[in-house]
């Protein structure tokens, strides 16, 4: 035999060897598409200060929660982070937008804009806090912020807000304040109906730029005359009041009772969870996140409701075609509690910079916006000089800050410093509280987030993944286009990764 035809036999017979050992191996599981979940509702929910780790020791220690049964049948990304500043606006903003700050505009619910003028100015000045809490509430001493109807934007009183001097020095309404469209609007204007209920009319902020988001909002004051956030008990009894609001809703009525349809898209945020990490009479017992007895009851109690929700869903016929997703808007730091550092304001700890200081934004980190610019930094220089007097980890400022937001020369709303201090640290001089949010840190954002329907097999990603994945993500198990969010056009947000959603 000749050499060239020992070398063609020799590479059929490898050839159908290699052929018969794939034939040989286990067959690739694929899904049919007549078992892929066909997405008709969207249930979002945040539960504020859950951690990654949080629902880990849950789902461990209580295999037959509704938590552990919604994994069973679901996606668990144990390394999801949530935005920087992990605010409640920047959060929930992430979850429901697709974007950072950088896109939304929006770094805190009390910031700075520095083309803004401050609430009955006439904008006869230029530069101002922008506050959307509670203090923006026509009375915020009452459950329904004082509006009528109330329980949604009506409850917010123009001349409370900041002026914008481009607009006839017009309000500007939280939703007017955000850059970019939301979940909502998209969802809306493809003939979806649209829900949300969070604990401050400044919600309004989810309704986007349109103000015209979401169908039925749905917020309850939480810091009225009653305190709700003064103990455990009473925020879970504040949270019941949105849960119902929920299961109203799974029956085809308004948050309120009337009749109405089922959302496409709707939920909730939960408020035990977080302040039972806050208090000092709760909180963890050890840098291994095991609750306390009050914390502890703070996660079973939004365990039975999210109980009470999937057991309606499965009463109306709407569990196999409702994608729940739960994750949160932020952490909580210190976990460990052998962490917590209160020293009070960095500007009391560092005095020389108070001067220059317009604005600064303070909890378990510190946005510092500058009365002159140009005085950055001979600020940032007197930060690094004091760095162990104010118990500094990092600065963010140039370069460093640039990398993540706009800059703030050419943005009127970046912050001009922001200081993360060591773990542990909290300059808010509140002292009802052991634990904050807005930083950067691990406990600050890295969140939980599972994704689940009756059709998914179990499952743990341990890529990185971020929040701002879950607005696309609903948008693609809806059937539509994620890059209809400017926010994920901007910053090419990507949908979560290991899903079988309805077009895949």
């Amino acid at each position: 035999m000749s050499q060239g035809k020992r070398i063609f036999n020799f590479a059929i017979t490898a050839i159908l060897g290699g052929v018969a050992a794939i034939l040989a191996l286990p067959s690739v599981q694929t899904v049919s598409a007549a078992e892929k979940p066909t997405i008709k509702h969207v249930l979002l929910i945040s539960v504020d200060g859950l951690h990654a780790v949080d629902l880990a020791n849950y789902v461990k220690t209580h295999p037959d929660s509704t938590l552990a049964k919604l994994s069973d049948r679901g996606v668990t990304y144990t390394k999801a982070f949530a935005s920087r500043p992990s605010d409640s606006f920047p959060g929930l903003l992430a979850i429901v937008t697709g974007g950072t700050p950088r896109s939304t505009g929006v770094y805190y619910d009390n910031s700075y804009d520095r083309k803004l003028s401050p609430p009955g100015s006439n904008c006869s000045t230029i530069g101002t806090e922008v506050v959307l809490d509670e203090s923006i509430d026509i009375n915020p001493d009452l459950l329904s912020g004082g509006g009528n109807p109330g329980f949604n934007a009506s409850s917010i009183d123009p001349a409370k807000l900041p002026l914008d001097p481009s607009n006839g020095c017009q309000p500007v309404y939280p939703h007017s304040y955000l850059r970019v469209n939301t979940i909502f609007e998209v969802i809306k204007k493809a003939g979806g109906y649209t829900a949300w209920a969070d604990k401050h009319p400044a919600y309004d902020l989810v309704n986007g730029p349109s103000g015209q988001g979401v169908d039925d909002l749905y917020t309850p004051e939480i810091n009225n005359a009653d305190s709700p956030t003064s103990k455990v008990a009473a925020t879970e009894a504040y949270d019941d009041i949105k849960v119902t609001a929920i299961l109203n809703q799974i029956d085809g009525k308004t948050a309120t009772g009337a009749p109405a349809t089922v959302p496409t898209i709707f939920g909730m945020n939960f408020q035990a969870v977080s302040v039972g990490e806050k208090l000092p009479t709760a909180g963890y017992t050890d840098a291994a996140a095991t609750p306390s007895a009050e914390l502890q009851d703070a996660l079973e109690h939004t365990d039975a409701s999210l109980g009470k929700m999937v057991a309606e869903l499965k009463a109306q016929g709407l569990y196999k075609s409702t994608l729940i997703i739960i994750s949160a808007k932020h952490g909580q730091s210190p976990i460990d509690p052998s962490k917590v550092n209160k020293p009070g304001s960095l500007l009391k700890l560092i005095p020389a910079i108070a001067p220059l200081v317009a604005k600064a934004t303070e909890d378990d980190i510190a946005l510092l916006w500058l009365t002159d610019q140009s005085k950055t930094s001979d600020v940032a220089d007197a930060l690094s000089a004091n760095k162990a007097a104010g118990f500094i980890r990092k600065l963010y400022v140039g370069e460093s800050l640039a990398s993540l937001f706009d800059d703030p020369s050419t943005d009127s709303r970046t912050p001009d410093i922001i200081v993360q201090p060591i773990p542990g640290t909290i300059y808010t001089t509140s002292t009802k509280k052991i634990a904050e949010h807005g930083g950067f840190t691990l406990d600050d954002t890295n969140v939980a987030l599972l994704v689940s329907n009756p059709r998914f097999e179990r499952e743990k990603v341990r890529d990185v993944v971020t929040t701002t994945q879950i607005a696309p993500t609903i948008l693609k198990a809806l059937g539509l286009k994620p890059r209809a969010l400017k926010a994920v056009r901007l910053e090419k947000t990507h949908v979560l990764p290991a899903l079988e959603l309805n077009d895949d």
